[in-house]
């Protein structure tokens, strides 16, 4: 059976070279066209050196993007929308993983991005593309937003709490730690070395624009209304997600009952993995580890006397949190196993 063709705008990005390499080698895609206007006429690995001697392709530009069957959206936030409904005719399937289309509520959409969306009529139309909450809307759906990598992070660590009745609604207290990737790939006073290097720079103490996929995704899991306080910290790592969250018990319980929670939530997910060893260097869950690949290690410290759990989830920003989440929605869109193409475990050291 022949493969599906699939084609990248915006390719020489982070998240675009991540959906490429991924993309190479999976099982069921051949990549037909790769875009990007500044690198033009340039092949992929002038972009991304990884890729030499394993990708013969050339950025085109996007004007000259042909017909495929899968397009990936790799644009900067607030590109995309304006010219969707070009893109929406190119292929059958749509993947963006910008964030023009996470928020199904233009009024969100204007409060957490500051002004109006565009294509407010489209909003509502991509499925938000979180297969642990979403699977079954992501089976067959022909336009899939990307998600967040913050929201992402967060919203795997928190689920399974939020929807067990056990914690209170108010407060729900995270902490956001990012890589400098997690920016993109243009150079900005906040990535320059000198002023990135050894920084532990709190960027967002509170208003973060995920925030709002957090209001939207998790309240209907908890079936009320949830009062989310979220900060996010900017760490001197390249890649890599940790959020930290505090959630206060009702009441009392045993810790055993918390991780039946999580086993019963994540038991049967591939990408999820829960960590509980008692002690060791990775007792909690650690970015570092999870480079490169598409798991979500989620964990907890159960404070009894404080009335409180702290979760701790972690990801690669670039993988979980963009690419390889995406790769896996198309998997489910398509049909095929939803492991295909995302198989690789993470370096250690």
């Amino acid at each position: 059976m022949a493969k599906l063709r699939a084609s990248i705008i915006g390719a020489a990005g982070y998240t675009g070279g991540e959906s490429l390499r991924l993309l190479l080698g999976h099982p069921e895609v051949t990549v037909s066209q790769i875009t990007s206007q500044s690198r033009r006429g340039q092949p992929a690995h002038a972009a991304h050196p990884n890729l030499r001697r394993r990708c013969d392709l050339t950025f085109t530009a996007r004007e000259d993007l042909e017909e495929c069957d899968i397009l990936f959206l790799c644009l900067p936030h607030g590109e995309a929308a304006g010219t969707i409904d070009r893109y929406l005719g190119l292929a059958p399937l749509v993947i963006d993983l910008s964030a023009d289309f996470r928020l199904r509520d233009p009024d969100a959409y204007a409060r957490w991005y500051g002004h109006a969306h565009p294509r407010p009529d489209l909003l509502g139309g991509f499925i938000y593309g979180l297969p642990e909450l979403h699977r079954e809307q992501l089976r067959g759906a022909s336009r899939i937003s990307g998600t967040g990598c913050l929201a992402t992070t967060a919203i795997l660590g928190l689920a399974p709490l939020v929807a067990s009745g056990l914690v209170a609604a108010d407060p729900i207290v995270l902490e956001a730690k990012v890589g400098s990737s997690a920016g993109g790939v243009t150079p900005g006073s906040d990535s320059h070395h000198p002023e990135r290097s050894g920084a532990l720079r709190s960027f967002a103490p509170f208003g973060h624009r995920h925030t709002g996929e957090l209001l939207q995704e998790l309240p209907p899991v908890a079936g009320q209304a949830l009062k989310i306080h979220f900060s996010a910290t900017a760490v001197e790592a390249v890649r890599g997600v940790l959020v930290t969250a505090h959630l206060f018990l009702r009441e009392d319980i045993e810790t055993r009952r918390l991780w039946q929670l999580y086993r019963q939530a994540y038991g049967a997910e591939p990408f999820i993995r829960l960590v509980a060893e008692r002690q060791g260097l990775y007792r909690y869950p650690e970015p570092k580890i999870l480079s490169g690949s598409n798991f979500c290690d989620i964990g907890f410290a159960h404070d009894r006397e404080g009335g409180r759990v702290v979760v701790m989830a972690a990801l690669d920003n670039l993988m979980k949190g963009a690419a390889g989440n995406a790769v896996q929605c198309m998997n489910l869109a398509l049909g095929w196993p939803e492991t295909s193409g995302l198989e690789f475990l993470g370096l250690h050291p």
